[in-house]
């Protein structure tokens, strides 16, 4: 516990931690747009649940450094291209992040008169194998980036415990936000489908700066928080 004394290690803590909370606004749009589709009382709970999957998944992954380390071996080359285990979770991850995310919006466009029958096709254990299937994916990212900050492995778990309770503490306020505004819904299926291209650029070695990524997403939500003021200060004219 010597690193408690060490002024570096509490302030790679508090930027690790901040920076694990934005990593995991992604995982947060997708486990709340899938809990969207239970009964309202199952929404919490699966919530919870993927959030503290996710937890536990990169604490795993945090603890199995040797092991998360082999991922990056070459299994195989494709076309003059070496293939990893890293690679290939997240080439699958970002084809399923895409997939989900057309789906999603096939729904939203063309399933718009049925939304009691999404309710009922959703289950609570469907939903959340799905969200850990996705935290997987979203979980290699956090955690290499831990590894990559941090020198002490207590610092990488403390910070990754942080942000997945400040996640749970806010999961329930960003998915009342996002289900009052259909138009924020369909731009955060955007945000996904734009990572899911990101996951599957990395797979392949085609690295995007993330930084480019976040701010298109930024200011994306920056344009459309304006037009919704813009939308209600008219509605209110008309009264």
């Amino acid at each position: 516990m010597e690193w408690m004394t060490d002024p570096q290690a509490w302030l790679a803590l508090a930027t690790l931690t901040a920076l694990e909370i934005v990593l995991g606004l992604d995982n947060i749009i997708f486990i709340s747009i899938l809990a969207g589709k239970l009964q309202a009382h199952q929404q919490r709970k699966a919530r919870t649940i993927g959030l503290l999957a996710a937890m536990m998944m990169r604490l795993l992954l945090l603890f199995s450094l040797s092991w998360l380390m082999s991922l990056t071996s070459p299994l195989f080359e494709v076309w003059s291209q070496e293939i990893s285990g890293r690679d290939l979770v997240l080439i699958a991850g970002g084809l399923f992040l895409l997939y989900k995310s057309t789906n999603e919006i096939h729904e939203k466009l063309e399933g718009a008169g049925s939304p009691a029958g999404d309710r009922v096709a959703a289950s609570l254990s469907g939903v959340i194998a799905q969200i850990v299937l996705l935290d997987l994916v979203f979980s290699l990212d956090s955690v290499i980036t831990a590894i990559g900050m941090a020198d002490h492995l207590a610092v990488m778990a403390i910070a990754i415990i942080l942000a997945v309770a400040v996640m749970i503490g806010a999961a329930e306020t960003i998915s009342r936000f996002i289900d009052r505004h259909p138009t924020l819904k369909m731009l955060a299926l955007s945000f996904l489908l734009l990572i899911g291209v990101m996951l599957i650029g990395e797979g392949l070695e085609l690295h995007i700066p993330k930084g480019y990524i976040y701010f298109a997403m930024a200011f994306s939500l920056f344009v459309e928080l304006l037009n919704t003021k813009i939308k209600r200060r008219a509605a209110s004219s008309l009264k």
